[in-house]
């Protein structure tokens, strides 16, 4: 037993209820480089977060143009895993951007606050890549590539576009984009309309937007009258993450992101 807890130290001078505070600021992806957010990067903070002593309520500030929907999706349940094992209801706030991936962490929050300008939702998957087919053959190089398995190469930046390699590469962005929706629709269950094709459609809402459509359930910022009838907001799990820049090795990148 602790020295406080024999002398009843709590009795005389209690504690007062916290409000723990996460950030994620930055593009979420499974190698950051500086400024990246990923599970690898916050996992501690989470943890930590969910441990502060008198804790009542977690706050998400989310600045994020989306990213990896796989990390997006491991952050998620690493928050809503110890939300409800410990009980704490979890509130998001999204500042300047909180789409695509950034609004699948959102949704992490019981609750969703924004700013009237906030940029939300983007609910759809983006691939980008560059086709050097063209330059090669002017430089007078020759790509030589060798797999086993007829389907193992998909849409070599080196070599001119397969229609059944983009036939492919759609057929697995559809799939995310499944998954994405079934993800908002369960966790905006009773406040989107679901059946609503157009929330699905990558496009990019406004905070007033967003709420109108049901994607978010206020304007506020983090120190507004819902958080702090909680109690005491402790910012000091609060932590902007830096990383060593990384040289990203795939040529193609299937995000939830969204493009200014």
């Amino acid at each position: 037993m602790k020295i406080g807890e024999r002398l009843h130290l709590d009795r005389l001078w209690p504690r007062a209820p916290v409000v723990s505070v996460l950030r994620f600021d930055g593009i979420i992806m499974g190698r950051p480089r500086r400024g990246g957010v990923s599970l690898e990067t916050h996992a501690a903070a989470i943890d930590r977060a969910f441990r502060v002593a008198n804790l009542v309520a977690v706050a998400l500030i989310v600045n994020s143009p989306g990213g990896s929907p796989v990390q997006s999706a491991l952050l998620f349940r690493r928050i809503r895993e110890l939300a409800d094992e410990k009980g704490i209801p979890v509130i998001s706030f999204a500042e300047d951007v909180a789409a695509s991936g950034g609004y699948w962490l959102a949704l992490a929050g019981d609750e969703i606050f924004s700013e009237e300008t906030s940029l939300l939702g983007s609910i759809g998957v983006i691939s980008a890549s560059f086709g050097f087919s063209q330059l090669m053959g002017r430089l007078g190089v020759e790509r030589r590539l060798y797999t086993v398995g007829e389907r193992k190469s998909l849409l070599d930046p080196f070599l001119p576009e397969n229609p059944s390699d983009v036939a492919r590469l759609t057929a697995l962005q559809q799939d995310i984009h499944r998954t994405f929706k079934e993800h908002v629709c369960r966790r905006r269950a009773g406040k989107i309309d679901a059946t609503d094709e157009t929330l699905f459609s990558g496009d990019v809402l406004t905070g007033r937007m967003a709420l109108d459509r049901g994607l978010v359930d206020g304007i506020g910022e983090l120190r507004n009258p819902v958080t702090a009838g909680h109690g005491y907001i402790d910012d000091s799990q609060s932590e902007n993450h830096e990383n060593e820049n990384h040289e990203s090795e795939n040529h193609h990148n299937t995000e939830t992101g969204a493009q200014s």
